[in-house]
Protein backbone atom coordinates (compact mmCIF):
# COMPACT_ATOMS: atom_id res chain seq x y z
CA UNK A 1 0.00 0.00 0.00
CA UNK A 2 2.75 2.37 0.92
CA UNK A 3 4.48 1.73 -2.86
CA UNK A 4 0.90 2.55 -4.28
CA UNK A 5 0.13 5.85 -2.08
CA UNK A 6 4.01 7.45 -2.99
CA UNK A 7 3.78 5.87 -6.74
CA UNK A 8 0.65 8.20 -6.48
CA UNK A 9 2.59 11.05 -4.88
CA UNK A 10 5.29 11.00 -8.09
CA UNK A 11 2.19 10.71 -10.42
CA UNK A 12 0.68 13.76 -8.60
CA UNK A 13 4.00 15.56 -8.81
CA UNK A 14 4.49 15.07 -12.52
CA UNK A 15 0.93 16.54 -13.29
CA UNK A 16 1.41 19.49 -10.86
CA UNK A 17 4.82 20.28 -12.34
CA UNK A 18 3.05 20.22 -16.16
CA UNK A 19 0.46 22.25 -15.06
CA UNK A 20 2.83 25.02 -13.15
CA UNK A 21 5.38 25.18 -16.06
CA UNK A 22 2.35 25.92 -18.42
CA UNK A 23 2.98 29.62 -17.96
CA UNK A 24 6.19 29.66 -19.57
CA UNK A 25 5.18 27.57 -22.38
CA UNK A 26 3.27 28.82 -25.74
CA UNK A 27 3.95 31.80 -27.82
CA UNK A 28 2.14 35.14 -28.10
CA UNK A 29 1.32 38.13 -31.50
CA UNK A 30 -0.86 39.71 -33.76
CA UNK A 31 -1.15 39.64 -37.18
CA UNK A 32 -2.54 43.46 -38.68
CA UNK A 33 -5.60 42.00 -39.25
CA UNK A 34 -6.10 40.35 -36.02
CA UNK A 35 -5.40 43.29 -34.41
CA UNK A 36 -7.58 45.78 -35.93
CA UNK A 37 -10.70 43.33 -35.42
CA UNK A 38 -9.89 43.36 -31.99
CA UNK A 39 -9.82 47.17 -31.57
CA UNK A 40 -13.31 47.12 -33.23
CA UNK A 41 -14.69 44.49 -31.20
CA UNK A 42 -13.73 46.22 -27.86
CA UNK A 43 -14.58 49.79 -29.36
CA UNK A 44 -11.76 51.72 -28.41
CA UNK A 45 -11.35 54.86 -30.42
CA UNK A 46 -7.98 55.59 -29.45
CA UNK A 47 -5.42 55.66 -32.33
CA UNK A 48 -2.86 56.15 -30.60
CA UNK A 49 -3.63 52.84 -28.72
CA UNK A 50 -4.05 51.26 -31.92
CA UNK A 51 -0.24 52.32 -33.27
CA UNK A 52 1.27 51.51 -30.03
CA UNK A 53 -0.01 48.08 -29.98
CA UNK A 54 0.90 47.37 -33.65
CA UNK A 55 4.13 48.59 -33.21
CA UNK A 56 4.40 46.12 -30.25
CA UNK A 57 3.07 42.76 -30.77
CA UNK A 58 1.77 42.82 -34.31
CA UNK A 59 5.25 40.97 -35.14
CA UNK A 60 6.53 37.75 -36.53
CA UNK A 61 8.65 36.99 -33.50
CA UNK A 62 7.29 34.83 -31.02
CA UNK A 63 6.79 36.43 -28.00
CA UNK A 64 6.74 34.84 -24.30
CA UNK A 65 3.55 35.82 -21.97
CA UNK A 66 6.22 37.88 -20.33
CA UNK A 67 7.39 39.90 -23.49
CA UNK A 68 3.64 40.24 -24.61
CA UNK A 69 2.39 41.39 -21.14
CA UNK A 70 4.89 43.75 -20.77
CA UNK A 71 4.38 45.33 -24.44
CA UNK A 72 0.58 45.22 -23.89
CA UNK A 73 1.12 47.48 -20.61
CA UNK A 74 3.49 49.67 -22.22
CA UNK A 75 1.10 50.60 -25.10
CA UNK A 76 -1.21 50.89 -22.41
CA UNK A 77 0.31 53.78 -20.48
CA UNK A 78 1.92 55.29 -23.67
CA UNK A 79 -1.60 56.06 -24.98
CA UNK A 80 -3.47 57.07 -21.33
CA UNK A 81 0.16 59.23 -20.75
CA UNK A 82 -0.58 60.80 -23.87
CA UNK A 83 -3.98 61.93 -23.80
CA UNK A 84 -3.64 62.58 -20.12
CA UNK A 85 -1.19 65.31 -20.91
CA UNK A 86 -3.67 66.38 -23.59
CA UNK A 87 -6.58 66.52 -21.01
CA UNK A 88 -4.71 68.78 -19.02
CA UNK A 89 -3.57 71.11 -21.63
CA UNK A 90 -7.14 71.80 -22.72
CA UNK A 91 -7.89 72.09 -19.16
CA UNK A 92 -5.51 74.70 -18.67
CA UNK A 93 -6.83 76.83 -21.98
CA UNK A 94 -10.29 75.84 -20.73
CA UNK A 95 -11.09 74.34 -24.06
CA UNK A 96 -14.31 72.24 -22.60
CA UNK A 97 -15.25 70.38 -25.67
CA UNK A 98 -11.30 69.59 -26.87
CA UNK A 99 -11.58 67.83 -23.30
CA UNK A 100 -14.15 66.24 -22.91
CA UNK A 101 -13.57 64.61 -26.59
CA UNK A 102 -10.10 62.99 -24.59
CA UNK A 103 -11.74 61.35 -22.39
CA UNK A 104 -13.21 58.81 -25.11
CA UNK A 105 -9.63 57.98 -26.13
CA UNK A 106 -8.67 57.27 -22.44
CA UNK A 107 -8.46 53.19 -21.94
CA UNK A 108 -10.15 52.53 -18.12
CA UNK A 109 -9.43 49.14 -16.57
CA UNK A 110 -6.15 47.61 -15.65
CA UNK A 111 -2.98 47.30 -17.73
CA UNK A 112 -3.11 43.12 -17.21
CA UNK A 113 -6.71 42.97 -18.14
CA UNK A 114 -5.82 44.35 -21.35
CA UNK A 115 -2.51 42.22 -21.96
CA UNK A 116 -4.57 38.84 -20.57
CA UNK A 117 -7.60 39.82 -23.36
CA UNK A 118 -5.08 40.01 -26.27
CA UNK A 119 -3.08 37.21 -25.00
CA UNK A 120 -6.95 35.05 -24.81
CA UNK A 121 -6.70 35.90 -28.96
CA UNK A 122 -3.05 36.00 -29.65
CA UNK A 123 -1.79 32.76 -28.12
CA UNK A 124 -0.60 29.82 -29.69
CA UNK A 125 1.21 26.99 -29.04
CA UNK A 126 0.50 23.43 -27.50
CA UNK A 127 -1.78 24.18 -24.19
CA UNK A 128 -4.30 26.39 -26.99
CA UNK A 129 -4.00 23.80 -29.80
CA UNK A 130 -4.23 20.70 -27.85
CA UNK A 131 -6.43 21.21 -24.81
CA UNK A 132 -7.89 18.01 -24.00
CA UNK A 133 -4.38 16.64 -23.72
CA UNK A 134 -3.38 19.05 -22.07
CA UNK A 135 -6.05 18.77 -19.57
CA UNK A 136 -5.31 15.21 -19.10
CA UNK A 137 -1.34 15.89 -18.78
CA UNK A 138 -2.38 18.73 -16.06
CA UNK A 139 -5.36 17.88 -13.79
CA UNK A 140 -5.85 14.01 -15.41
CA UNK A 141 -2.16 13.50 -13.92
CA UNK A 142 -2.83 15.20 -10.74
CA UNK A 143 -6.53 14.03 -9.54
CA UNK A 144 -5.13 9.96 -10.55
CA UNK A 145 -2.30 10.65 -8.13
CA UNK A 146 -3.84 12.21 -5.68
CA UNK A 147 -6.69 9.52 -5.66
CA UNK A 148 -3.89 7.05 -5.42
CA UNK A 149 -1.82 8.39 -2.84
CA UNK A 150 -5.10 9.13 -0.39
CA UNK A 151 -7.31 5.92 -1.08
CA UNK A 152 -4.30 3.51 0.40
CA UNK A 153 -5.18 5.26 3.50
CA UNK A 154 -7.89 2.93 4.36
CA UNK A 155 -5.77 0.53 4.86
CA UNK A 156 -2.73 2.71 6.44
CA UNK A 157 -4.87 4.45 8.93
CA UNK A 158 -5.89 1.03 10.36
CA UNK A 159 -9.23 0.31 12.33
CA UNK A 160 -11.58 3.28 12.47
CA UNK A 161 -11.10 6.11 14.41
CA UNK A 162 -9.59 9.70 13.98
CA UNK A 163 -5.42 9.37 13.97
CA UNK A 164 -2.74 12.48 13.80
CA UNK A 165 -0.18 10.52 14.67
CA UNK A 166 2.81 11.87 13.49
CA UNK A 167 1.38 15.17 12.49
CA UNK A 168 3.58 17.60 14.52
CA UNK A 169 6.93 15.01 12.84
CA UNK A 170 6.27 15.95 9.60
CA UNK A 171 7.37 19.27 7.29
CA UNK A 172 4.09 19.66 5.26
CA UNK A 173 2.57 19.91 8.66
CA UNK A 174 4.52 21.25 11.38
CA UNK A 175 5.30 24.53 9.99
CA UNK A 176 8.64 22.84 8.15
CA UNK A 177 9.93 23.63 5.04
CA UNK A 178 7.47 21.78 2.56
CA UNK A 179 4.75 23.86 4.63
CA UNK A 180 6.41 27.35 3.78
CA UNK A 181 7.20 25.93 0.16
CA UNK A 182 2.97 25.51 -0.33
CA UNK A 183 2.66 28.81 0.95
CA UNK A 184 4.89 30.44 -0.83
CA UNK A 185 2.82 28.62 -3.96
CA UNK A 186 -0.69 29.16 -2.89
CA UNK A 187 0.07 32.68 -2.48
CA UNK A 188 1.84 33.38 -5.69
CA UNK A 189 -0.95 31.17 -7.31
CA UNK A 190 -3.65 33.98 -5.57
CA UNK A 191 -1.50 37.18 -6.47
CA UNK A 192 -1.19 36.10 -10.42
CA UNK A 193 -4.74 34.96 -10.51
CA UNK A 194 -6.76 38.66 -8.83
CA UNK A 195 -3.53 40.87 -10.01
CA UNK A 196 -2.05 39.19 -13.28
CA UNK A 197 -4.00 36.90 -15.04
CA UNK A 198 -2.37 37.70 -18.07
CA UNK A 199 0.66 35.29 -16.89
CA UNK A 200 -1.58 32.23 -16.10
CA UNK A 201 -3.59 32.43 -19.79
CA UNK A 202 -2.52 29.14 -20.85
CA UNK A 203 -4.24 27.72 -17.90
CA UNK A 204 -7.26 28.97 -19.41
CA UNK A 205 -6.94 27.36 -22.74
CA UNK A 206 -6.58 24.09 -20.95
CA UNK A 207 -10.49 24.71 -19.92
CA UNK A 208 -11.76 26.32 -23.09
CA UNK A 209 -13.74 23.27 -23.93
CA UNK A 210 -15.27 22.61 -20.83
CA UNK A 211 -16.43 26.27 -20.33
CA UNK A 212 -17.73 25.88 -23.68
CA UNK A 213 -20.00 23.18 -22.82
CA UNK A 214 -20.78 24.87 -19.61
CA UNK A 215 -21.66 28.07 -19.98
CA UNK A 216 -20.86 28.40 -24.15
CA UNK A 217 -18.03 30.83 -23.81
CA UNK A 218 -13.88 30.63 -23.25
CA UNK A 219 -12.68 29.59 -19.90
CA UNK A 220 -11.39 32.89 -17.78
CA UNK A 221 -9.04 32.70 -15.07
CA UNK A 222 -12.23 32.62 -12.54
CA UNK A 223 -13.38 29.42 -14.30
CA UNK A 224 -10.21 28.06 -14.06
CA UNK A 225 -10.29 29.11 -10.45
CA UNK A 226 -14.04 27.55 -9.57
CA UNK A 227 -13.21 24.01 -11.18
CA UNK A 228 -9.43 24.19 -9.20
CA UNK A 229 -11.56 24.59 -6.50
CA UNK A 230 -13.87 21.77 -6.74
CA UNK A 231 -11.60 19.50 -7.75
CA UNK A 232 -9.81 20.22 -4.28
CA UNK A 233 -12.22 20.10 -2.58
CA UNK A 234 -13.40 16.63 -3.57
CA UNK A 235 -10.33 14.83 -3.58
CA UNK A 236 -9.40 16.34 0.05
CA UNK A 237 -13.02 15.37 0.95
CA UNK A 238 -12.40 11.78 0.03
CA UNK A 239 -9.59 12.03 2.46
CA UNK A 240 -11.98 13.45 4.81
CA UNK A 241 -14.65 10.59 4.32
CA UNK A 242 -11.36 8.40 5.26
CA UNK A 243 -9.81 10.04 8.06
CA UNK A 244 -13.57 10.17 9.88
CA UNK A 245 -15.23 7.49 8.68
CA UNK A 246 -16.45 6.74 11.76
CA UNK A 247 -18.65 9.97 12.76
CA UNK A 248 -21.06 10.22 10.59
CA UNK A 249 -21.73 14.01 11.52
CA UNK A 250 -18.04 15.07 9.36
CA UNK A 251 -19.51 12.49 6.73
CA UNK A 252 -22.69 14.20 6.10
CA UNK A 253 -21.04 18.01 6.88
CA UNK A 254 -18.40 17.12 4.47
CA UNK A 255 -21.12 15.72 2.19
CA UNK A 256 -23.37 19.08 2.29
CA UNK A 257 -20.26 21.69 2.22
CA UNK A 258 -18.88 19.76 -1.32
CA UNK A 259 -23.04 19.72 -2.85
CA UNK A 260 -22.82 23.27 -2.34
CA UNK A 261 -19.84 24.23 -3.60
CA UNK A 262 -19.99 22.30 -6.60
CA UNK A 263 -23.91 22.75 -7.76
CA UNK A 264 -24.61 25.96 -6.26
CA UNK A 265 -21.06 28.00 -6.50
CA UNK A 266 -20.20 26.47 -9.89
CA UNK A 267 -22.07 24.56 -11.91
CA UNK A 268 -25.75 26.85 -10.94
CA UNK A 269 -23.97 30.07 -12.32
CA UNK A 270 -22.23 28.59 -15.29
CA UNK A 271 -25.37 27.36 -16.50
CA UNK A 272 -27.74 30.21 -15.74
CA UNK A 273 -24.54 32.21 -17.44
CA UNK A 274 -25.08 30.21 -20.72
CA UNK A 275 -28.79 31.04 -20.85
CA UNK A 276 -27.82 34.82 -20.91
CA UNK A 277 -28.91 35.08 -17.33
CA UNK A 278 -27.06 36.66 -14.15
CA UNK A 279 -24.56 33.61 -13.00
CA UNK A 280 -25.32 34.17 -9.49
CA UNK A 281 -24.45 31.83 -6.16
CA UNK A 282 -27.58 31.63 -4.44
CA UNK A 283 -26.08 30.59 -1.20
CA UNK A 284 -23.77 33.58 -0.69
CA UNK A 285 -25.28 36.04 1.63
CA UNK A 286 -24.34 39.80 2.00
CA UNK A 287 -21.89 41.15 3.41
CA UNK A 288 -20.11 38.09 2.01
CA UNK A 289 -21.24 39.02 -1.01
CA UNK A 290 -19.68 42.21 -0.57
CA UNK A 291 -20.26 43.68 -3.81
CA UNK A 292 -24.15 42.80 -4.21
CA UNK A 293 -25.51 46.20 -3.39
CA UNK A 294 -22.98 47.93 -6.19
CA UNK A 295 -24.89 50.00 -8.67
CA UNK A 296 -23.73 47.97 -11.22
CA UNK A 297 -24.75 44.79 -10.00
CA UNK A 298 -28.31 46.55 -8.92
CA UNK A 299 -28.68 47.79 -12.71
CA UNK A 300 -27.83 44.45 -14.36
CA UNK A 301 -30.29 42.34 -12.20
CA UNK A 302 -32.78 45.23 -12.64
CA UNK A 303 -32.45 44.79 -16.16
CA UNK A 304 -32.17 40.95 -16.39
CA UNK A 305 -35.70 40.74 -16.14
CA UNK A 306 -38.11 38.54 -13.81
CA UNK A 307 -35.16 36.53 -12.91
CA UNK A 308 -32.92 39.48 -12.14
CA UNK A 309 -35.42 41.05 -9.80
CA UNK A 310 -35.98 37.45 -8.18
CA UNK A 311 -32.51 37.60 -7.63
CA UNK A 312 -32.21 40.65 -5.71
CA UNK A 313 -35.37 40.15 -4.06
CA UNK A 314 -33.68 36.61 -2.86
CA UNK A 315 -30.45 38.14 -1.64
CA UNK A 316 -32.00 40.67 0.77
CA UNK A 317 -34.17 38.03 2.55
CA UNK A 318 -31.73 35.53 2.57
CA UNK A 319 -29.30 38.10 4.01
CA UNK A 320 -32.26 39.60 6.31
CA UNK A 321 -34.41 36.71 7.51
CA UNK A 322 -33.24 33.59 6.44
CA UNK A 323 -29.67 34.00 7.98
CA UNK A 324 -30.43 34.89 11.25
CA UNK A 325 -33.29 32.47 11.40
CA UNK A 326 -31.21 29.86 10.59
CA UNK A 327 -28.53 31.00 13.35
CA UNK A 328 -31.14 31.39 15.51
CA UNK A 329 -32.28 27.38 15.04
CA UNK A 330 -28.61 25.84 14.23
CA UNK A 331 -26.13 28.05 15.25
CA UNK A 332 -23.49 29.61 12.76
CA UNK A 333 -22.73 26.17 11.69
CA UNK A 334 -25.32 25.86 9.18
CA UNK A 335 -23.49 28.22 7.19
CA UNK A 336 -20.48 28.22 7.83
CA UNK A 337 -19.61 24.58 8.27
CA UNK A 338 -22.34 23.22 6.15
CA UNK A 339 -23.17 25.41 3.44
CA UNK A 340 -20.14 27.82 2.62
CA UNK A 341 -17.60 27.15 -0.16
CA UNK A 342 -14.75 29.03 2.21
CA UNK A 343 -15.44 27.33 5.43
CA UNK A 344 -15.97 23.69 2.97
CA UNK A 345 -11.84 24.66 1.47
CA UNK A 346 -10.88 24.99 4.99
CA UNK A 347 -12.47 21.80 6.29
CA UNK A 348 -10.72 19.50 3.53
CA UNK A 349 -7.82 21.29 1.67
CA UNK A 350 -7.30 23.05 5.30
CA UNK A 351 -7.76 20.46 7.26
CA UNK A 352 -3.98 19.16 8.00
CA UNK A 353 -3.03 22.41 9.02
CA UNK A 354 -5.97 22.96 12.11
CA UNK A 355 -3.79 22.30 14.83
CA UNK A 356 -1.84 25.63 14.02
CA UNK A 357 -4.49 28.02 15.02
CA UNK A 358 -2.87 30.39 17.60
CA UNK A 359 -5.22 30.12 21.27
CA UNK A 360 -3.48 32.64 22.31
CA UNK A 361 -5.29 35.29 24.58
CA UNK A 362 -3.53 38.29 21.99
CA UNK A 363 -4.95 36.35 19.04
CA UNK A 364 -8.65 36.39 20.52
CA UNK A 365 -8.18 40.47 21.30
CA UNK A 366 -6.95 40.95 17.42
CA UNK A 367 -9.02 38.51 16.19
CA UNK A 368 -12.52 40.41 17.77
CA UNK A 369 -10.83 43.83 16.92
CA UNK A 370 -10.18 42.74 12.88
CA UNK A 371 -13.18 40.73 12.11
CA UNK A 372 -15.82 43.32 13.24
CA UNK A 373 -13.69 46.24 12.08
CA UNK A 374 -14.36 44.35 8.50
CA UNK A 375 -17.74 43.78 8.99
CA UNK A 376 -18.22 47.72 9.88
CA UNK A 377 -15.94 48.59 7.00
CA UNK A 378 -18.49 46.58 4.74
CA UNK A 379 -21.59 48.12 6.15
CA UNK A 380 -19.74 51.53 5.85
CA UNK A 381 -19.58 50.87 1.82
CA UNK A 382 -22.97 49.64 1.70
CA UNK A 383 -24.48 52.46 3.15
CA UNK A 384 -22.09 54.99 1.17
CA UNK A 385 -23.27 53.33 -2.08
CA UNK A 386 -26.67 52.76 -1.89
CA UNK A 387 -26.96 56.54 -0.37
CA UNK A 388 -25.12 57.20 -3.86
CA UNK A 389 -27.16 55.22 -6.36
CA UNK A 390 -30.76 56.78 -4.90
CA UNK A 391 -29.04 60.58 -4.69
CA UNK A 392 -27.37 60.13 -8.07
CA UNK A 393 -24.22 61.52 -6.51
CA UNK A 394 -21.02 59.93 -6.12
CA UNK A 395 -20.04 60.76 -2.70
CA UNK A 396 -21.21 60.43 0.92
CA UNK A 397 -20.40 63.18 3.51
CA UNK A 398 -16.97 63.50 1.22
CA UNK A 399 -16.62 59.44 0.63
CA UNK A 400 -16.35 58.84 -2.48
CA UNK A 401 -18.58 55.61 -3.32
CA UNK A 402 -15.81 54.43 -6.20
CA UNK A 403 -12.68 55.15 -3.60
CA UNK A 404 -14.14 52.86 -0.93
CA UNK A 405 -15.53 50.14 -3.32
CA UNK A 406 -12.08 49.51 -4.82
CA UNK A 407 -10.59 49.77 -1.65
CA UNK A 408 -13.20 47.17 0.17
CA UNK A 409 -12.08 44.80 -3.16
CA UNK A 410 -7.88 44.93 -3.10
CA UNK A 411 -7.98 44.56 0.53
CA UNK A 412 -10.99 42.56 1.87
CA UNK A 413 -11.69 40.81 -1.53
CA UNK A 414 -8.26 40.15 -2.49
CA UNK A 415 -5.73 40.32 -0.20
CA UNK A 416 -7.55 38.76 2.98
CA UNK A 417 -10.13 36.79 1.50
CA UNK A 418 -7.29 35.20 -1.45
CA UNK A 419 -4.02 35.16 -0.70
CA UNK A 420 -4.51 35.95 3.10
CA UNK A 421 -7.38 33.55 4.01
CA UNK A 422 -5.84 30.67 1.75
CA UNK A 423 -2.16 31.25 1.41
CA UNK A 424 -1.70 31.20 4.89
CA UNK A 425 -3.06 27.72 5.50
CA UNK A 426 0.06 25.93 6.28
CA UNK A 427 1.62 28.31 8.73
CA UNK A 428 -1.63 29.71 10.49
CA UNK A 429 -4.04 27.40 10.38
CA UNK A 430 -6.96 26.89 7.92
CA UNK A 431 -9.73 29.04 9.37
CA UNK A 432 -7.71 32.75 8.39
CA UNK A 433 -10.23 34.09 6.37
CA UNK A 434 -13.11 32.42 8.60
CA UNK A 435 -11.68 33.68 12.00
CA UNK A 436 -10.32 37.22 11.29
CA UNK A 437 -12.16 38.65 7.95
CA UNK A 438 -14.90 37.50 7.16
CA UNK A 439 -17.55 40.02 7.57
CA UNK A 440 -20.95 37.46 7.11
CA UNK A 441 -19.07 35.32 9.92
CA UNK A 442 -18.81 38.40 12.51
CA UNK A 443 -22.73 38.69 11.79
CA UNK A 444 -23.56 35.52 12.21
CA UNK A 445 -21.36 35.14 15.51
CA UNK A 446 -23.56 38.02 16.83
CA UNK A 447 -26.59 36.39 16.44
CA UNK A 448 -24.87 33.16 17.87
CA UNK A 449 -23.49 34.40 20.48
CA UNK A 450 -26.80 36.45 22.17
CA UNK A 451 -29.74 34.06 20.28
CA UNK A 452 -29.48 31.15 19.54
CA UNK A 453 -30.17 27.83 20.59
CA UNK A 454 -26.57 26.37 19.37
CA UNK A 455 -24.18 25.25 21.85
CA UNK A 456 -21.52 22.56 23.03
CA UNK A 457 -21.93 20.78 26.19
CA UNK A 458 -19.50 19.45 28.46
CA UNK A 459 -19.00 17.13 30.95
CA UNK A 460 -16.17 18.27 32.93
CA UNK A 461 -16.09 14.85 34.95
CA UNK A 462 -15.05 12.89 32.33
CA UNK A 463 -12.47 15.12 31.21
CA UNK A 464 -8.86 13.81 31.06
CA UNK A 465 -7.35 17.16 30.06
CA UNK A 466 -5.79 15.21 27.02
CA UNK A 467 -6.03 18.27 25.01
CA UNK A 468 -6.66 16.90 22.04
CA UNK A 469 -10.02 19.06 21.71
CA UNK A 470 -8.32 22.83 21.97
CA UNK A 471 -5.43 21.43 19.71
CA UNK A 472 -7.59 20.74 16.99
CA UNK A 473 -9.75 23.74 17.39
CA UNK A 474 -9.65 25.88 14.05
CA UNK A 475 -11.16 28.71 15.31
CA UNK A 476 -8.35 29.02 18.13
CA UNK A 477 -10.69 28.51 21.27
CA UNK A 478 -9.28 27.12 24.10
CA UNK A 479 -11.85 24.04 24.10
CA UNK A 480 -10.33 22.31 27.24
CA UNK A 481 -10.81 25.06 29.61
CA UNK A 482 -14.46 24.80 29.03
CA UNK A 483 -14.77 21.03 29.35
CA UNK A 484 -12.49 20.59 32.49
CA UNK A 485 -14.78 23.37 34.13
CA UNK A 486 -18.25 21.85 32.67
CA UNK A 487 -19.16 25.28 30.99
CA UNK A 488 -20.95 25.41 27.77
CA UNK A 489 -19.21 26.58 24.74
CA UNK A 490 -21.27 29.56 23.81
CA UNK A 491 -18.85 31.71 21.59
CA UNK A 492 -19.70 33.72 18.08
CA UNK A 493 -16.36 32.00 16.66
CA UNK A 494 -17.38 28.79 17.14
CA UNK A 495 -18.55 27.17 13.56
CA UNK A 496 -19.45 24.01 15.15
CA UNK A 497 -17.11 21.90 12.50
CA UNK A 498 -17.52 19.12 15.20
CA UNK A 499 -13.77 18.51 15.32
CA UNK A 500 -13.37 19.00 19.30
CA UNK A 501 -16.12 16.52 19.52
CA UNK A 502 -14.95 13.92 17.35
CA UNK A 503 -11.33 13.94 18.51
CA UNK A 504 -12.55 13.74 22.46
CA UNK A 505 -11.73 10.27 23.57
CA UNK A 506 -14.12 10.37 26.41
CA UNK A 507 -16.78 12.13 24.63
CA UNK A 508 -17.30 15.13 26.88
CA UNK A 509 -18.46 17.45 24.01
CA UNK A 510 -21.71 17.45 22.59
CA UNK A 511 -23.25 19.61 19.70
CA UNK A 512 -26.63 20.56 20.67
CA UNK A 513 -29.37 22.76 19.72
CA UNK A 514 -31.68 22.98 22.92
CA UNK A 515 -33.93 25.70 24.64
CA UNK A 516 -32.01 29.15 25.49
CA UNK A 517 -32.14 28.80 29.14
CA UNK A 518 -29.34 27.25 30.90
CA UNK A 519 -27.54 28.13 28.19
CA UNK A 520 -24.96 30.16 29.23
CA UNK A 521 -23.30 28.53 33.13
CA UNK A 522 -20.18 30.47 32.97
CA UNK A 523 -19.00 29.93 36.64
CA UNK A 524 -20.08 26.94 38.04
CA UNK A 525 -17.07 24.31 39.05
CA UNK A 526 -18.71 20.49 38.85
CA UNK A 527 -16.01 19.84 41.58
CA UNK A 528 -16.45 20.19 45.33
CA UNK A 529 -18.53 19.64 48.41
CA UNK A 530 -19.72 23.23 48.12
CA UNK A 531 -22.22 22.44 44.84
CA UNK A 532 -25.49 21.88 44.75
CA UNK A 533 -25.56 19.09 41.55
CA UNK A 534 -29.17 18.77 41.92
CA UNK A 535 -29.69 22.39 42.21
CA UNK A 536 -27.60 23.22 39.48
CA UNK A 537 -28.97 20.31 36.97
CA UNK A 538 -32.81 22.08 37.41
CA UNK A 539 -31.35 25.24 37.17
CA UNK A 540 -30.27 24.45 33.25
Amino acid sequence: MKAIKYSGLVIFLVGFGIFTSAVFFGYFNFTKQELDSYIIEKGYKSERLKEELKKSIVTDKKLSIFEFSSKVRAAFENSNNYHNELISKYNSEKNWDKKSEQFQYTVFGKPHSLSYDLAKKAGKGFFKEEPKLAWWLTFGLGIFGALFFILPNISLLGKPGIKNDGIYFESSTNRGWIAWLVLVYLVVFYLLLYFMPDYVVNWTFIFDPISNVLNGGNASQWFVYGFLYCVIMILMGIRMYIKYRNNKYQIVRTTSVLFFQIVFAFLIPEIMTSLNMPGYDFKSAFPLDYDFFFEWNIKSLQSSGAIGVFILVWGIILTLIIVPVMVYFFGKRWYCSWVCGCGGLAETLGDPYRQHSDKSLNAWKFERWLIHSVLLFSLLMTIVTLYCYFSGTSSFLGIKSQWIKDAYSFLIGAWFAGVIGTGFYPIFGNRVWCRFGCPLAAYLGFVQRFKSRFRITTNGGQCISCGNCSTYCEQGIDVRAYAQKGENIVRSSCVGCGICSAVCPRGVLKLENGPEKGRFNPTEILLGNDIDLIKLLNNQ
